[in-house]
Order: C-alpha cells, then sequence, then structure tokens
C-alpha cells in the first residue's frame, strides 16, 4: 500500500486525541456555576489526563500494538475515549465524575491510540524518521485549534468574534452538550482513521534507500525496555522530556487564566480578555505547537536530534523565563504563546525520532512509552504549579504568583539542554540472543 496513506489516517487520529489541548477553553467555565472549581480541581482534570495517558500507553499501548497491530488497538482507543467525552457529558456538576470521564476514560482513550500512528510510521519511513515523526503527531497539536475554535470565539487584533459568532459557547451550547458532541465525533473519526494504520510486510525499506552506517542515527540496535532503562542515556532523555513537558503543558493547562489576569489592566473587558486568552492558546499555540513538530522534525533529520533539543531546549528556557512579563500585552501573550508553543511541540518529534536511533527502530513503539512516561509526571508538575499559583494570587490579590510558575519552569529547560550537551549513543550493544524482534504484521 501506498505509505502516504497511513500519513493521513494517522494525522486524523491525532487531530482527535489532541482536543485535550483545548482544556483551557473549560477552565474558566469550571469556575463558575454549575461547576464552582478551583484552579486546581481544573488542572487535577487534565492532569489526571495526562498521567492516565502516559500510563496506559507504556503499559498497555506499546505491548498490545506489537502484538495486534496499530488498528485494533487505535479503534479500541477512539472508542474508550469517545466514552470518557459522553460520560462527562452525563456527570452534571460533579467534580469525581468529570474527573473519571476525561480524567481518566478519556487519558486512557488517548493513551492506547498514541503511539500507534508513530509505531507504525517510523517503520514505513526509517529514511525520514524526523520529518515523519512531526508529522504523526502534529495532528496533536493542531487539534486544539479546531477544538478551541468550535468552542470559543475568535479576537485576533481588531477582530472581535465574541457574541453570536462565538462558536458553540457563544450560541449557548452549554460545556456538558459541548462533551456529548466531543465524545461522538471523537469515536468515529478515530476509527475512521484506524482503518488504514497497518505495519509494513516484514524486511520492507523503501525502495532506493540505504539504511545509514552512522550508529548515532542508524536505529539498527534493538534495546529491550528493560536494557534500555538500564542505560544513562535513556534518564537523560526522560529527564529532559520532563523539563520540557512541565513548561509546555502548564501554559496549557493555565494560559486562558493567566492571560485574562495579565490583560485586566490593558483595557479589555472581562469577555474580551478571556477570548483574546483563548486566541493565544487556540490559534498561536496550537497553530505553532503543529507546525514545530513538523519543522523540528525536519531540522533534525539534517542537524541531529541531540543539538536539535539542546537548542529547542534552551530557547524554550529563555521564553518561558520572560513569559510573565511579555505576557501582559495582547501580541506579547500571542508572541510566548506562538514560540513555547513551537518548542514545546517539537518535543513530540525529537523524542521518539531520537529513541528510534538510539535503542532501535523496530522497537519504538514498545520503548518510546517508558521515555513518554516522563510526560506523565509533567502533566502533575505544570499544570497543577500553575494552578497553585493562580489560587495563591487570587487568595492574596497579587497577580505576580504566576512568576513562581514560569520561572522555575524554564530554569528547568536549560538543565535539560545542558543534560543534553553530555548525551552520547550507548556505546555497549545487546548481545544477538537479546535481540527478539517483536512481531511485525503485514500490511493489510
Amino acid at each position: 500500500m501506498n505509505r502516504w496513506w497511513v500519513v493521513a489516517g494517522g494525522i486524523l487520529v491525532q487531530l482527535c486525541l489532541g482536543a485535550i489541548y483545548a482544556w483551557s477553553a473549560f477552565t474558566g467555565r469550571l469556575a463558575g456555576e454549575p461547576f464552582g472549581f478551583s484552579a486546581v480541581q481544573g488542572q487535577w482534570i487534565f492532569s489526571a489526563s495526562l498521567l492516565t495517558f502516559a500510563v496506559v500507553m507504556a503499559l498497555v499501548a506499546g505491548r498490545w500494538q506489537a502484538k495486534a497491530g496499530p488498528r485494533v488497538v487505535t479503534i479500541t482507543g477512539g472508542l474508550v475515549l469517545g466514552l470518557g467525552y459522553v460520560v462527562a457529558g452525563l456527570s452534571g456538576a460533579s467534580f469525581w465524575g468529570i474527573l473519571l470521564g476525561i480524567g481518566v476514560l478519556g487519558g486512557a482513550g488517548i493513551g492506547l491510540a498514541y503511539v500507534c500512528p508513530l509505531a507504525a510510521l517510523v517503520k514505513w519511513f526509517p529514511d525520514r524518521k524526523g520529518l515523519i515523526t512531526g508529522l504523526a503527531v502534529a495532528g496533536f497539536g493542531f487539534g486544539a485549534l479546531i477544538w478551541i475554535k468550535l468552542t470559543q470565539g475568535f479576537v485576533f487584533g481588531p477582530v472581535r468574534l465574541t457574541g453570536d459568532w462565538g462558536g458553540l459557547f457563544g450560541m449557548g451550547w452549554s460545556v456538558h452538550q459541548v462533551w456529548m458532541l466531543y465524545g461522538v465525533l471523537f469515536a468515529a473519526l478515530v476509527s475512521l482513521g484506524a482503518i488504514v494504520l497497518v505495519d509494513p510486510p516484514a524486511g520492507w525499506r523503501p525502495k532506493g534507500w540505504t539504511p545509514p552506517t552512522s550508529i548515532e542515527v542508524s536505529g539498527k540496535r534493538e534495546f529491550t525496555g528493560r536494557q534500555m532503562v538500564r542505560t544513562p542515556q535513556f534518564w537523560g532523555l526522560f529527564t529532559t522530556f520532563l523539563f520540557g513537558s512541565v513548561a509546555g503543558l502548564m501554559v496549557i493547562g493555565c494560559i486562558e487564566r493567566f492571560g485574562s489576569d495579565r490583560l485586566a489592566s490593558s483595557g479589555l473587558t472581562a469577555a474580551e480578555t478571556t477570548v483574546v486568552a483563548g486566541t493565544a492558546m487556540g490559534l498561536f499555540y496550537a497553530l505553532f505547537n503543529g507546525l514545530g513538530r513538523i519543522l523540528w522534525g525536519w531540522i533534525s533529520d539534517g542537524l541531529g536530534r541531540r543539538r536539535s533539543i539542546i537548542l529547542l531546549s534552551a530557547v524554550q528556557g529563555v521564553m518561558m523565563i520572560g513569559f510573565f512579563w511579555i505576557g501582559g500585552s495582547e501580541w506579547g501573550l500571542y508572541l510566548g504563546a506562538a514560540i513555547i508553543g513551537f518548542n514545546y511541540g517539537g518535543n513530540f518529534a525529537l523524542f521518539p525520532a531520537a529513541t528510534a536511533d538510539l535503542f532501535g527502530d523496530r522497537k519504538v513503539g514498545t520503548n518510546y512509552p517508558y521515555v513518554f512516561l516522563s510526560y506523565g509526571v509533567g502533566g502533575i508538575v505544570g499544570p497543577l504549579l500553575g494552578g497553585i499559583m493562580k489560587d495563591l494570587g487570587t487568595q492574596s490579590g497579587d497577580a505576580t504568583t504566576w512568576i513562581w510558575a514560569f520561572v522555575p519552569a524554564g530554569i528547568a529547560c536549560l538543565l535539560g539542554s545542558v543534560i543534553m550537551l553530555a548525551l552520547r549513543a550507548p556505546r555497549r550493544l545487546p548481545r544477538p540472543a537479546e535481540q527478539a524482534e517483536e512481531p511485525v504484521r503485514k500490511a493489510a
């Protein structure tokens, strides 16, 4: 089959999975009636989804797709994701019902489906690992753009669409109705995209392509997960990805409330500050998040994965440290959201490709989920740190508490850049007897 069909199916799947990044569209409404959730409660739902996503991906999806193939696992993930949003839509104002629906079931659905396009496409495109992993997960970043703008209004410079044209919320849809609609769409669209998600035949390689001989990028070594986690290279990737996740997920989880706080003194109405902050996330962050996944992947195919991660982490660290100050104006908020989103998205192209380079192309479906557990940890630390600083600022009347969310995250990213400076490929190769190939299903 034409391998680009697999790309198309993977992007459609990821567009739906990326709806979790639209969470900031709901945080402000969850603070009002009938919910009355605190900022920390709102972030707990988001964090639970991210943690469940990472754990299910590591413990279930990676091994299951290696045995059953990506199609079955992806369809199951789509159905579980859709069910989670339907459960949330039927939960009324219950914190625990919404936590179960979006936090647990929704996160599990994402975790099941997410790795399948990556695992399949690295095998179909060993000649373009960086670019193709970027394309595979670009939909996840672009997904927030679609789902936020579907619900909220649109503000961009002089254009203010905040009334009846302001998305489903502007037309009177409730949060529960939006979640019900999402559930149905996710189940249907993920299942549709999964139809073309299959592995290539055993021994397949692109016509005219010769595998590289460099040990840094060959992907020839096949480490098992147990062997991989015993290497310092794994922990270097894990820690650096963790720091990048803390920064990016904190901004995703709190940008609407942060933006509203910082823009309150700029002369905008309360309704406009909400939609400006939503545009920062739903347009600038989401758009550049998706672009970053593609462009950083493409850059890394030429510059190298390690150098690309060093550069990305350094730029992200500087941007996070300065975000509190530049986020006090509409265009500063847009600029900061764009750069942070661009760098954050790049992580999802660089780290799976780096995992394949260092520990094996054919094992990436089972190995990368272990690296991705760092994302689950970051999904707790980042959003909750932002939520805690918001609640402290609300209680004290001092919005500068946000500084103590962004600056530590920026310093952590700079530390990640230093860690990657010292990272080199593992010197020890697994013994031949240890290099058991994962089952490879023939293309349907």
